[in-house]
């Protein structure tokens, strides 16, 4: 490599850092703003109230929590750390956190938007058979909340033997030591906030949220950098050609292209639309990853959870997409042309 190329690989690694940065950060603030609001303003009663008593249908409602709290998964993680900190269960913040970034109105906006028309794309001149828009975004959520889902009753069963040694220091809930549906009201052995002026919560909001923002960026940045070293190894070609030859091949180089990417979830889907020789499970598989582990994650995931935690959800989450992605491509190869394309005859298809 002569001193132009390795000119030319330090231009693009600067550039794909300050991308991946870039992109996340307002998303960090606008996380982090929430998070101090609802630090200071939410009361851990209502949660209570809101969430069922019964830990199964507790968890099915969080990983819907996304559509209340619509946030990316940058955004997520301050917001997370202050509803665990908020007494709520912690299966049912890891339903929010995995499924959040995903189902939520932004994200599935972009999803269809991105693959509209894509039902008419053809491969050497015939019909391809992909997924359109409404497909993609049917197919993305469903397999998010049964992940989402499948990961916390996991979570849940973890939590169940450890207790909060699973968690950092800074995500347990101040009052108790075990987090359980039947929170007590921090608000109301602490400072009576109903008697403080609009200035002072102004005050504690931005602390909170300042605290969280410094806290998280430290180690999004570590996620960035780690990400821009391994994606100037990578290119779109090298991914396109390798895996055009098996499913298996091409569902696993999907998913450690999402691991490795870092991309927002609001932009995640076009990249996956530009693939456009991939089987939809692929895609499927890419979108459905990404949003719920990469580097930059990983990193954010530390000032959170322990290890034991960590790599509980990504052993879970890893496995369940790619079962759920070989099940869609055979549901999908069989059955979409005939549902989704009736006027088309299948052997018209192109070799997949």
């Amino acid at each position: 490599m002569d001193s132009s190329q390795a000119l030319d690989k330090i231009k693009d690694f600067l550039l794909i850092f300050t991308s991946i940065f870039y992109e996340a950060l307002p998303f960090i603030v606008i996380g982090s703003l929430l998070a101090g609001l609802l630090e200071e303003l939410l009361p851990q009663k209502l949660i209570a109230r809101l969430l069922p008593r019964n830990r199964f249908f507790a968890i099915l409602i969080g990983a819907l929590l996304g559509l209340i709290f619509p946030m990316c998964e940058c955004g997520i993680i301050p917001v997370m750390r202050r509803l665990l900190r908020k007494g709520l269960p912690l299966s049912c913040c890891v339903a929010y956190l995995l499924a959040g970034p995903i189902i939520n109105p932004l994200v599935l906006l972009s999803t269809y938007v991105a693959f509209d028309g894509m039902e008419n794309a053809t491969e050497n001149g015939t019909l391809a058979f992909q997924m359109g828009g409404l497909a993609m975004v049917l197919t993305r959520t469903g397999m998010a909340y049964l992940v989402a889902v499948g990961t916390s009753l996991i979570v849940d069963r973890l939590h169940q033997k450890h207790g909060d040694e699973l968690l950092m220091p800074l995500a347990k809930p101040p009052v108790k030591s075990k987090l359980s549906l039947d929170v007590v009201d921090d608000d109301d052995v602490t400072v009576n906030k109903g008697s403080m002026n609009w200035f002072a919560r102004a005050s504690r909001i931005s602390e909170t949220a300042l605290h969280d923002f410094i806290d998280i960026t430290v180690f999004l940045t570590i996620g960035a950098l780690l990400a821009a070293f391994t994606r100037i190894w990578l290119t779109h070609d090298a991914i396109s050609e390798l895996s055009r030859s098996h499913i298996i091949l091409a569902v696993l180089l999907m998913m450690a292209l999402s691991v490795v990417l870092c991309l927002c979830s609001e932009a995640d889907a076009f990249v996956a639309a530009s693939f456009v020789t991939l089987r939809p499970a692929a895609k499927a598989g890419f979108l459905v990853l990404g949003p719920m582990f990469d580097l930059k994650l990983y990193m954010m995931y530390t000032r959170v959870f322990k290890p034991k935690l960590i790599w509980t959800i990504i052993i879970s989450v890893v496995i369940q997409v790619f079962l759920y992605t070989m099940i869609l491509h055979g549901l999908w190869e069989n059955l979409g042309p005939k549902f989704f394309f009736p006027k088309i005859d299948p052997i018209t298809s192109t070799s997949r």
